[in-house]
């Protein structure tokens, strides 16, 4: 029986729905079991749909209100935030990270850029000593570890995928300029004035409408074979050990870890991501500047990351269109989490999307679904 497919796709946008229910009859890995999508476009609500189950046993249905962990789509998030008081001018791209975090400053990464953290050239890609999830789950044990390590490279020479420690490198830049954890950050500036249902630190009030992850029954390289990786990307995703299905516990769902346990609708994610894509400004409220989204959006480095094993083309914390995974567009930046959950968007076309899935699928760059509604959409928006 054909999974019922739940909201709308305006006139023009058929086909995203199209492809959208296409996902949930695929005959591999990828088939879908519980997803949404939600697409703006020069700040109008062209798509909004959501289709399945929140559980394996599909016994709860799946709701245009299901929040579920986006792994590290959490990341595009935090570099909304950082961007948010680049724009304010609480924090300067081009400006050391010591400026504002004076205890970062030492054993080699005195002349780390705030640019160089939030693109992954910072030399920290993952924490050295042996860390346990408790631990990793209280900020300052982390943060005072990162504070003392030495970089694994000059800042700057180099870049590899910071797994984990992006979200606390660039959370404590948004502590030491507001005072408040970047869950909480994103909560008081962006989430509420937004009214877009995306949480870092998810508060036990919501666990009633969470799904859970489904992991994939492939395993991504980096895990099956951890052995043939470079020492930069295994420290980056095996301390600590990190399974598929750890979000599906509330210690893991009620941390801050700005990298990877963000909580999120399509629909949330849609709304910051095309308020970005719109110029900053969405239903009369305003995130940032047009000037500050260009910033966020432009390249820093296009060399081959260490980790990923291409180009990743990081700007301000997001992610370039590696594979055409965001459509065919050069201009186009976001960023996807583990198992297929994205957010994006395209300033030149005015495209903010947000899709969020439980079916984790194994890709470590690139997610067959997610390529194909944002090969549709952008056919639509063109």
């Amino acid at each position: 029986m054909a999974t019922e497919i739940h909201g709308f796709a305006k006139p023009g946008f058929e086909s995203v729905k199209d492809a959208f229910a296409h996902n949930f009859e695929r005959d591999d890995a990828y088939r879908e079991l519980g997803s949404s999508l939600a697409v703006y476009v020069k700040g109008e609500l062209v798509v909004d749909l959501h289709a399945g189950w929140r559980d394996a046993e599909r016994t709860i249905p799946w709701t245009k209100d299901t929040l579920v962990n986006i792994w590290s789509a959490t990341k595009g998030v935090a570099a909304l935030e950082v961007a948010t008081l680049v724009d304010q001018g609480k924090l300067d791209y081009d400006a050391l990270v010591s400026d504002y975090w004076p205890e970062y400053g030492c054993n080699g990464k005195e002349k780390t850029t705030v640019s160089q953290l939030m693109s992954h050239q910072a030399g920290l890609p993952g924490i050295e000593e042996p860390t346990t999830l408790e631990e990793f789950y209280d900020w300052d044990t982390v943060i005072g570890r990162l504070e003392k390590q030495a970089p694994m490279w000059e800042p700057g020479t180099k870049n590899s995928y910071h797994a984990m420690t992006y979200g606390f490198l660039a959370g404590e830049l948004i502590r030491r300029a507001t005072g408040l954890l970047p869950g909480d950050y994103l909560a008081e500036s962006l989430a509420g004035p937004m009214n877009a249902d995306v949480y870092i630190g998810l508060p036990e009030s919501e666990e009633h409408r969470v799904s859970s992850l489904i992991p994939s029954p492939l395993q991504p390289p980096l895990q099956s074979d951890p052995a043939a990786a470079p020492p930069e990307a295994v420290i980056a995703v095996t301390n600590p050990d990190m399974e598929p299905t750890l979000p599906n516990q509330r210690a893991w769902r009620a941390a801050q870890i700005p990298a990877g346990n963000g909580h999120a609708t399509a629909m949330g994610l849609a709304r910051l991501y095309g308020a970005a894509a719109n110029g900053g400004t969405l239903d009369c409220v305003t995130l940032m500047q047009p000037e500050t989204v260009e910033a966020m959006c432009e390249l820093q480095t296009d060399r081959v990351d260490i980790l990923l094993g291409q180009p990743a083309m990081w700007r301000q914390g997001m992610s370039g269109n590696i594979m055409n995974m965001y459509g065919p567009h050069d201009t186009t930046v976001g960023h996807s989490g583990w198992g297929g959950s994205f957010g994006c968007l395209d300033i030149g076309h005015g495209v903010g999307i947000g899709y969020v899935l439980n079916q984790m699928g194994d890709s470590t760059v690139g997610d067959p679904r997610d390529a194909l509604l944002c090969e549709k959409i952008f056919e639509c928006v063109q």
